[in-house]
């Protein structure tokens, strides 16, 4: 049995949804405790109760303490994973995306290709954004050999939640193959949505994107930002949310092979505007970096370059909470080589 004290580095729900995948694809036992201790709200929160039980159930394991509130967990992981169609509804506005992330690399490796119809939040401040999931994560991941699809169903915002997102994953037959992204260069095809749901008569999707574009331009950055406006009498999705609700997600490639994006959600008090400033502002901080991922993807990408076959580089903007509790973990769980040099993050695989 592996012991992992959830306090540890970032103390975050991010070592819950990663402890548990990890401890199904090494074949370990798991004893995790002390879980966000340090939070406002410490111990397990819904979404990542959900999050371990879809784990157990597609691996077939058995789990103790999946409770809300619950400080300590003990799991047991099955000898095989399950493919197949999954849906879970995680019963707030708690980040489908996150839930999404955790079950993503178990599906890697199941028996047969997955599908999966995740009910939650899907736009919300401290998660993954579902435009950069898509837009950004994904085609990373095409790289290293992963066939992955996202589809937003309906869009979902705190505090309701009940957006959903369906997940299509084909398992891999062979080892991951390594990154290496380290150049950098110009800022090429940057692109965006803005988004808003049943605020048509305030233009929020129109004020996020100019907004946005007038910061870029200030630095020299042509973009494109697509205006969306998701209506109950015309939805841009298959459904509409059944709340108003607005997020912004900008993206765009380097000349030299870097993939950056930014993105914020909307919130009560938080102008359109002032949300178009800020995802550029955070697009342009990262790029000045010599980045070659942004802040988001620097830490999101560690697992799969753990799992790899071959050495991983990749140029990070910063070394935030995230990235070294990741780091901690995959060299915990897979006792994988991890250097950081500089901002030049470098991952031996396990393959």
């Amino acid at each position: 049995m592996i012991r992992i004290d959830g306090s540890q580095k970032s103390g975050s729900g991010t070592i819950v949804r990663d402890a548990v995948p990890f401890a199904v694809l090494t074949g370990q036992s798991l004893h995790l405790f002390n879980i966000r201790a340090r939070r406002k709200n410490p111990g397990l929160r819904a979404q990542h109760v959900t999050a371990i039980r879809a784990c157990a159930q597609m691996c077939g394991g058995r789990l103790k303490g999946d409770a809300v509130g619950s400080s300590e967990i003990y799991f047991s992981p099955g000898d095989r994973i399950r493919g197949g169609h999954y849906r879970w509804d995680i019963g707030t506005a708690g980040s489908t995306i996150m839930l999404a992330m955790a079950v993503l690399p178990l599906a890697l490796f199941a028996e047969a290709p997955s599908e999966f119809h995740i009910v939650g939040g899907v736009f919300q401040d401290f998660a993954p954004s579902a435009f950069h999931f898509q837009q950004l994560f994904l085609p990373l991941l095409r790289k290293m050999g992963i066939r992955v699809e996202l589809e937003i169903v309906r869009p979902g915002y705190v505090p309701v939640g009940e957006g959903e997102i369906r997940l299509r994953v084909q398992p891999h037959g062979g080892p991951l193959r390594s990154l290496e992204l380290l150049g950098s260069g110009h800022l090429e095809n940057v692109r965006g949505i803005a988004l808003s749901s049943h605020l048509r008569e305030r233009r929020v999707s129109h004020r996020m994107a100019d907004a946005c574009l007038q910061e870029l331009q200030k630095e020299g950055i042509a973009a494109k930002i697509e205006r969306v406006y998701d209506e109950a009498d015309d939805p841009a999705f298959r459904r509409p949310s059944v709340q108003p609700g607005a997020a912004l997600a900008i993206w765009a490639q380097t000349s030299w092979n870097g993939y950056l994006g930014a993105d914020m959600a909307g919130k009560p008090g938080r102008r359109a505007e002032w949300i178009g400033q800020q995802v550029a502002r955070q697009l342009v901080a990262d790029w000045k970096t010599g980045a070659t991922v942004d802040r988001y993807l620097a830490d999101q990408l560690i697992p799969y370059a753990a799992m790899a076959k071959g050495i991983t580089r990749y140029r990070i903007p910063e070394c935030t909470d995230h990235v070294d509790a990741r780091l901690w973990l995959v060299e915990q769980f897979f006792q994988v080589s991890t250097r950081l040099e500089g901002k030049v993050l470098e991952i031996v695989g396990r393959g």
